[in-house]
Parts: structure tokens; C-alpha cells; sequence
């Protein structure tokens, strides 16, 4: 039996104002997967997620969560489907780190917002899956970046979405926290059967945690598929204008030119 796409494109046109600058754009997201979107800087990866969300508007073409055409959805009902992690700031005033996240739960909260003992253990739960329960207590613009970032993937995973949608989620992080935030991605998508679409700049890392990979550059996506025909040396040095010899695809490193 197929399964259904938590997030479906069909000849996605995205683009501004009216300009397009990627078309014919066709992702099928599954519960339990991660799909990730490589690329050049300015290819077109962010503006893609930003029409998925809604936060654009496509220019053709169709965006389908569940099955149901995005366009047809208000915006709770978008809320009880996936949740957004992109690469803005967020600016806040006088609001704990605690604060952020318990609003991933307004969805289920209703008008007045009022959390009940089932939602304050579920925003604990997910401050503590990314270790960020410490912070609780500090005001979320007095942390360091790395630490917003994270606990803005708290509040995504607070929500308890169908869809996770990020947008250089790594940016930011140590290694050792773009480590452990892909794992905890790796970790929901098998527990809970969550589908994630982001996009990442280090290769090394997409190649790991993915388990589908899109390719953006000129218009179009130039290349898809599973991870290991994706990093393969003559779609890497087409996808970034390498020269041969460059990319590595043992190590999945980038070499340089005395290495």
C-alpha cells in the first residue's frame, strides 16, 4: 500500500514578485523521512521552504500536506501540521527560553493560551531531547545564537507536528551541536514517524542523516535521489562548479588544491 507524502509538491514554481527562480519543483516528504536540499548559495533552497510553508506563494504548481492542497488550510490547521524552524531572527521581549517554547503549543491550547500539566510536560520533554532544560529560566535574547537555535528546535518538536521544516537548522552550532541536533532529527523521524524537509550547507552531514537528497541550481532541480547517487563526484562538481579531483567522495570532504 503507498504511503502517503506528509508534504507533497506538484511542478512547484517559486519565485518573487512575481519573477520565477525555480521550476517545476517535485518533492514527496514521508512520514519517517528526511529529505534535504543542497546547493550553491543563492539556488533557491530557502525560497523553496519558504513557499511550502505558506510563507510564499507558490507561482505554479501545488503544495499538498496530507493529501489536502496547502491554499485550503487555515493557518491552525497548517499549525497542527508541521512546524517551521527558518533562518530569520526571532525578537522577543522579556520572554524566557521556557516561554519560547511553550508556544509551540498554542495549537492545542485554545484562545486563552492557558497550558495544561500534559503541555508543560511535553515542553519539558522537548527542551531536554536538544539540553536546553537548563535555560529555561534565561532570557531567550541574552543566549548565544547556538542556543536560540536550539531552543527554537524545541519549540518545533513542542509543537508535535506531522512535518518539520528547516532552513539551515546547523547555522550557528559547534560541531558538536550539529551533531547532536541532527541526531535528535534522526531519533524523531524514527520514534514518531515525523517527516522532515531542510536544507543544509555541510555536506558531510546531509550525506549522513539524509535518506532523500534534492539538488538546486540554475531553475530547476539539477539531480535527486538517495544519498549515496547524489555524492558522488560528478554531481557535486556539476551541482557546485568544482574542478574534478576536488570532492571527495570517501570522506565527503572538500579537498584543497596542496591536500
Amino acid at each position: 500500500m503507498d504511503i502517503m507524502p506528509c508534504l507533497r509538491t506538484e511542478g512547484l514554481i517559486v519565485g518573487y514578485d512575481g519573477k520565477p527562480l525555480i521550476k517545476d519543483v517535485n518533492i514527496d516528504v514521508l512520514p519517517g523521512r528526511i529529505v534535504t536540499l543542497i546547493g550553491p548559495n543563492g539556488a533557491g533552497k530557502s525560497t523553496i521552504l519558504k513557499t511550502v510553508t505558506g510563507y510564499l506563494e507558490p507561482l505554479g504548481g501545488a503544495v499538498y500536506l496530507s493529501g489536502k492542497p496547502l491554499s485550503e488550510l487555515t493557518p491552525h490547521e497548517r499549525s497542527l501540521q508541521f512546524s517551521v524552524l527558518l533562518t530569520e531572527r526571532l525578537r522577543t521581549e522579556l520572554l524566557t527560553c521556557a516561554d519560547i517554547v511553550e508556544t509551540g503549543r498554542y495549537p492545542y491550547t485554545g484562545r486563552l493560551g492557558i497550558l495544561t500539566d500534559e503541555d508543560r510536560r511535553i515542553v519539558r520533554e522537548s527542551m531536554e531531547m536538544v539540553h536546553v532544560w537548563d535555560l529555561r529560566d534565561r532570557d531567550f535574547m541574552q543566549i548565544s545564537d547556538g542556543q536560540r537555535q536550539r531552543i527554537l528546535l524545541a519549540r518545533a518538536i513542542c509543537q508535535r507536528p506531522q512535518t518539520i521544516v528547516l532552513d539551515e537548522p546547523t547555522n550557528y552550532l559547534d560541531i558538536r551541536y550539529q551533531i547532536d541536533l541532527l541526531n535528535v532529527l534522526r531519533r524523531l523521524v524514527s520514534a514518531r514517524e515525523v517527516g522532515v524537509i531542510m536544507s543544509l550547507h555541510e555536506l558531510p552531514l546531509a550525506r549522513k542523516v539524509s535518506d532523500f537528497v534534492l539538488c538546486a541550481k540554475g531553475d530547476g532541480i539539477v539531480a535527486a535521489g538517495a544519498p549515496e547517487e547524489i555524492f558522488v563526484p560528478e554531481v557535486i562538481d556539476d551541482l557546485y562548479g568544482l574542478k574534478p579531483g576536488v570532492y571527495d567522495p570517501i570522506s565527503g570532504q572538500i579537498l584543497l588544491e596542496d591536500e
